[in-house]
Formats: structure tokens, C-alpha cells, sequence
């Protein structure tokens, strides 16, 4: 397959024109135009970069790529380092941001739904990037954290207390913390028991009590992988592509 081919299909299944976003979504980093081995990860660090390399990739599939707004924009010290080895090994990078937190079975947000059983019965938020469902029965909330630290392989940070009950919930995965102002304004229209996310700023825990919902911080590496990984199965089975998940650890 052909590097623009590549961006073509990947831009119509992701539905890259729906997007604003922080960074621009598809091929970010030129390499050779044929395609054969593709490597799907989370962020385009250099550990993950040289992981490809390693194994021959042709391309390099992202979640978080370069070139943020308001980032420095001077290819300088460790940005310098990362583009120079796509270039040296040839490696075209792809990224592709909310496209694949919000894709509605590929996505970040449906696939930690269903591997946590979780039902989808909306979305919220800013470009619908928000989903919202039931657990499959009720439970207290030290329960879900228990299924969340098993499936996340690390245990969130929870604010509300551990014999809570919890059904309704609303998710958004990674840096969402501040859609707990949606998931608040959605909990006046039908309840929400809990709201989840990857990270937490100092005054998340405070707008959670004061508005009577539990808060889940999961890690925005942890509850970012099931969208990558559910890609590369995806072009494995579909576009005839030799292509693996690499998983780099981050703790955050």
C-alpha cells in the first residue's frame, strides 16, 4: 500500500474531517511510499520510534504525534532527535488525535467500554467525545476501581467514598478532566453516579463533592492504549498489512 493510500483510508474510517484539534491529523512525517509494516503506539516518543525502527516499520501509527498548538515550534534537542530517526529509518508517522478517542468502535472511549463490559447509551462533550452508559449491574465503587486497576493494569485515583453506589457513569479517556463540566451538566438531564478520565487537576475533587458524583482518574497513558490496539488488529485483519500494538510504559 502507498503512504497516501495509507492517510486515505485512515482519514475516511477515522473521520478526520469532523475534527478541531490540537494538532493536525494524518500523515505528520514523510518516509518511503510503500508500506508493508506498521507500527501502532500511543505517543511518538523515542523509545517508541526506535522500537519500529527495530523491526522494520514502514510506518508509525500515533495517538499523540508533533507539532501541538502552542508548543515550541523549533525542531531543537529531543523533537530534533525524533524526526531525525523517522527520517534516517525512512518511517512515515501518522497521528491521529480525537479522531481516535471518538470512533465509535475503534476509539478509545468504546473499546475501554467494552473491555469493561460497560453499555454505550450516548455521547456528551465537546465533538462528542465524551460516551456515557451503565455498568453491567450496580456496584460500590471500590468495586469498579478494583475492575478498573485489573483491566488498566494500575489503580485509578478515586475520589468519592468506597461504598458508593455506581451504575451510570460517563467516560472520556486521556486528558479529559475538564468535561467533568459536561458530564455535570448531562447529570442534571438523566444522573451520573460517577465520571471517569486519565488525569486529574487540583480542582477536579473539589467540583466532584460539591456536585455529589464519585471521580476516577485512570491515567491517560493507561486508558489510551485501547484505541491504538484496536487499530492495528484492525489493519492486521483488513488492509492486508503486517502491523502490532507496541506498548512503551508510562506511568501517567
Amino acid at each position: 500500500m502507498r503512504h497516501r493510500e495509507l492517510e486515505s483510508l485512515l482519514d475516511a474510517l477515522l473521520e478526520r474531517a469532523r475534527f478541531t484539534d490540537y494538532s493536525p491529523n494524518g500523515l505528520q512525517v514523510e518516509g518511503r511510499a510503500e508500506i508493508r509494516r506498521v507500527v501502532v503506539g500511543v505517543s511518538a516518543s523515542q523509545a517508541l520510534i526506535d522500537a519500529a525502527a527495530e523491526w522494520g516499520a514502514d510506518a508509525l501509527i500515533v495517538h499523540h504525534g508533533f507539532f501541538w498548538k502552542g508548543e515550541d515550534p523549533c525542531l531543537v534537542g529531543y523533537r530534533r532527535r525524533r524526526i531525525a530517526a523517522l527520517i534516517a529509518h525512512d518511517i512515515n508517522l501518522f497521528a491521529y488525535h480525537l479522531p481516535l478517542d471518538a470512533h465509535p468502535e475503534l476509539g478509545n472511549n468504546a473499546q475501554w467500554a467494552k473491555a469493561m463490559g460497560w453499555r454505550v447509551l450516548g455521547r456528551f462533550g465537546r465533538q462528542d467525545a465524551g460516551f456515557w452508559g451503565e455498568t453491567p449491574e450496580p456496584c460500590r465503587l471500590a468495586e469498579l476501581a478494583a475492575r478498573l486497576t485489573s483491566v488498566l493494569e494500575r489503580p485509578p485515583l478515586v475520589i468519592g467514598a468506597e461504598d458508593r453506589r455506581v451504575q451510570r457513569i460517563a467516560w472520556c479517556s486521556g486528558g479529559a478532566q475538564g468535561y467533568i463540566e459536561d458530564a455535570l451538566a448531562l447529570a442534571e438531564t438523566i444522573g451520573i453516579d460517577a465520571y471517569l478520565s486519565g488525569e486529574i487537576s487540583e480542582q477536579t475533587p473539589h467540583v466532584a463533592r460539591e456536585n455529589h458524583i464519585a471521580y476516577l482518574a485512570c491515567g491517560h497513558h493507561a486508558s489510551e492504549r485501547f484505541g491504538p490496539r484496536a487499530l492495528a488488529a484492525w489493519l492486521q485483519t483488513t488492509a492486508s498489512l503486517d502491523c502490532k500494538f507496541i506498548d512503551c510504559p508510562n506511568p501517567a
